[in-house]
């Protein structure tokens, strides 16, 4: 008696899923493992983990916090990219949480800042929060933090001009004019646009309404402070920094640790990978690795 056609195709199907299941989930899985286990790869297959003394102290591809428990950074050692790594529990004030990896989600048309009764639940734009970073590396570092876009107090320079428009949505005539980042009582970026005066920002109130117009000022777009060490990267866990925001940190690591900037900065070039492939990437400096380094080469004085 021969078997249905119904019931040959589906002993077919189960010939079909017994075969891919040995192969997708025997035959492939140890084939893998095997090949992870070769000299070369089996440290990058463990997770490229770092140990010290015996111990892990972290990853060569995921980012470090270098700061005390408040978030300031330890003078001593080289600073990571920021980070936009917030861990449920708020235990790490700088991120870098490998379970919550995130963007920043705000691309180059966020430069109004949120503004509240209560400093800390104002939301900062990315505009405001790239000035304030700037500014805080400018004074840690000892070089010049200012940047276009930015007032001297570390946020956006913005304007919501207020007055009738044109027929391109320009204000003709301005009758108010708010500095929309600059929360009252602080004085102004900018004493006057257009010939009316500029006032500051009652928080909590919209000036949606207003033209905005950002002030680049007179600032020189070559800052010192590179675009790394302002922004975040995509996953928040980035290890590595650029050599220009390496060098900027040279000082303040040589001062710290007794030692001269010739000898920091060897030790920079050391840790330095250039373009893989010779063009892929970027030149780039491993935090944590160099950080280790220094320790063991010149621990800090007590």
């Amino acid at each position: 008696m021969r078997m249905s056609t119904w019931i040959r195709q589906h002993i077919a199907a189960l010939r079909a899923l017994l075969v891919l299941t040995v192969i997708t989930g025997i035959v492939y899985p140890v084939a893998v493992f095997a090949v992870a286990q070769l000299p070369g790869l089996h440290d990058k297959a463990e997770g490229s983990l770092i140990t010290q003394d015996g111990k892990i102290v972290g990853s060569s591809l995921i980012g470090q916090a270098f700061t005390d428990g408040k978030g300031n950074a330890l003078v001593q050692y080289f600073q990571s990219r920021p980070s936009n790594s917030v861990p449920a529990d708020g235990s790490i004030p700088d991120g870098y949480d490998a379970s919550n990896s995130s963007f920043g989600n705000m691309g180059p048309e966020s430069i109004v800042d949120t503004l509240d009764a209560d400093p800390s639940k104002t939301k900062l734009a990315l505009l405001s929060t790239v000035c304030s970073r700037s500014k805080a590396i400018g004074e840690r570092e000892g070089v010049d933090g200012s940047r276009p876009f930015c007032t001297s107090g570390g946020v956006g320079s913005v304007l919501a001009v207020i007055g009738p428009r044109d027929a391109h949505g320009n204000v003709i005539k301005p009758t108010k004019v708010v500095s929309v980042n600059e929360a009252c009582p602080a004085k102004p970026f900018q004493d006057a646009y257009q010939g009316v005066k500029v006032d500051c920002a009652v928080p909590g109130e919209s000036y949606a309404t207003g033209q905005i117009v950002p002030i680049a000022g007179d600032t020189s777009a070559d800052t010192p402070v590179p675009a790394d060490a302002v922004t975040a990267s995509g996953s928040g866990l980035d290890p590595n920094i650029s050599p220009e925001y390496a060098a900027i940190q040279v000082a303040r690591i040589a001062k710290a640790r007794s030692v001269s900037r010739d000898q920091v900065k060897t030790l920079v070039d050391a840790h330095t990978s250039q373009r893989d492939l010779g063009f892929l990437g970027e030149p780039r400096v491993n935090v944590l690795e160099l950080n280790l380094d220094l320790d063991r080469r010149y621990p800090v004085r007590q």
